[in-house]
């Protein structure tokens, strides 16, 4: 089977998803374009250098709707006979549009790919889509649906997290993203978003709070308790899931859950022959890839299962991985997936996560392979493990390891 290479990791800033947020003025399909436009550049791709672009998108309705690849294709500078193809897996979107890339590179459909997502979250509201498993009755009860800010509170109540574990772990991805910037740790991913006269609006992450401690989180309110406890009483159905609990902790606030922000980030998958076609060193190869679904009521357990399943797959154990990025989707996710692992912190997100610098829906996935590329470089370590929690009861993870 053919190998698959990351050949260059790209990403955007990432702005606050909200109308006075420096990206708001740019649509998704700009700013995707914006993403491909660099990675060509970057390694001088000409002509039908790679065989499709594949794109993750969360909420495809409205200017995300369509075939969102293709529009970014044909309103970037890559040429008109590259396709594209717009995939949703909810958070993982990004994630899965690198994973479908290199597994399609290992069959030998194709030699390259860029593969990637993005979300303008500040412009197309998350749930504006109406997905079925939350609006439809019908698949709602069978399945005990609840929103996914009650699911991370019934993981920190199932697994024994506390407020205070939980904003801690918040305050050190705060203190890790702002010395990741000052150490000028991500330029070689970011690429700054510039407007259509070529002026700069965004060229770091806009969404950070440096000096978050645990006294301004402690001021914060529970964000999940009254659509839990009061109206439309979500505990409820929880507890019927679950009638060991008592009942919900309720310990997520928006200082210790993914922030809303807008955001692109795109990776260049090739194989062996591409890169020296086109004159390029690969940076790693793509060595695993998994995907899973899980109980859709607790919802956000999905990197514990989905890491059992890649690194039994692969005949790996958890001491093989040197380093790991977790999405920050909620801090509870973060501190069981450490739990069940028994993972020293030291090693997982170490430059900080979405609790910090915010999580663009479609493109995280890909972002955070990229970063932990780069950390990999810099910390000369082998082998990196990336995952997230899905919606709905899933998980994705990647492997990668430095050529």
């Amino acid at each position: 089977m053919t190998e698959a290479y990351i050949y260059d990791a790209v990403r955007t800033p990432r702005g606050k998803g909200r109308k006075d947020g420096s990206l708001h003025e740019v649509t998704s399909a700009r700013l995707s374009a914006q993403v491909l436009n660099a990675v060509k550049d970057r390694n001088n791709l000409e002509g039908h250098a790679v065989e499709d672009v594949i794109w993750g998108n969360v909420t495809q309705v409205g200017e995300q709707g369509g075939c969102l690849a293709r529009t970014a294709v044909l309103a970037s500078e890559l040429d008109q006979s590259i396709p594209g193809l717009a995939i949703n897996r909810f958070c993982a979107s990004g994630m899965e549009a690198v994973n479908l890339a290199a597994n399609q590179v290992k069959g030998g459909a194709g030699q390259a790919y860029i593969a990637g997502g993005v979300e303008m979250m500040g412009r197309v509201a998350m749930g504006s889509d109406g997905a079925a498993i939350a609006v439809d009755p019908s698949i709602a009860m069978d399945t005990y649906f609840v929103p996914q800010g009650i699911s991370a509170d019934i993981i920190a109540t199932e697994y024994g997290f506390s407020r205070d574990e939980a904003d801690a772990l918040a305050v050190e991805s705060q203190n890790r993203a702002k010395a990741a910037w000052d150490d000028n740790r991500f330029e070689k991913s970011i690429i700054t978003v510039r407007d259509q006269n070529g002026l700069a609006i965004l060229d770091h992450d806009e969404y950070m709070r440096p000096g978050t401690d645990m006294q301004s989180l402690g001021a914060l309110k529970a964000s999940f308790k009254d659509m839990g406890e009061v109206m439309p009483g979500f505990d409820k159905v929880a507890l019927m899931k679950y009638p060991h609990l008592e009942r919900i902790n309720h310990i997520h606030h928006a200082g210790n859950s993914s922030g809303i922000v807008d955001g692109a980030a795109g990776v260049l998958i090739g194989s062996k022959e591409f890169g020296e076609k086109f004159g390029l060193k690969p940076r790693a190869r793509i060595r695993a890839t998994a995907k899973i679904g899980t109980d859709p009521t607790i919802m956000l357990t999905g990197p514990v299962p989905v890491t059992h399943k890649i690194l039994e797959d692969n005949g790996m154990a958890i001491s093989d991985i040197d380093l790991f990025e977790v999405n920050e989707a909620f801090a509870s996710v973060v501190l069981r997936f450490m739990q069940a692992f028994d993972v020293d912190s030291d090693k997982v997100n170490v430059n900080g996560g979405s609790i910090a610098m915010g999580h663009p829906l479609g493109a995280t996935g890909a972002i955070i392979i990229g970063t932990l590329l780069d950390e990999m470089e810099r910390s000369d370590k082998e082998v990196g493990l990336a995952t997230l929690c899905i919606a709905s009861g899933m998980g994705a993870a990647t492997i990668i390891e430095r050529v």
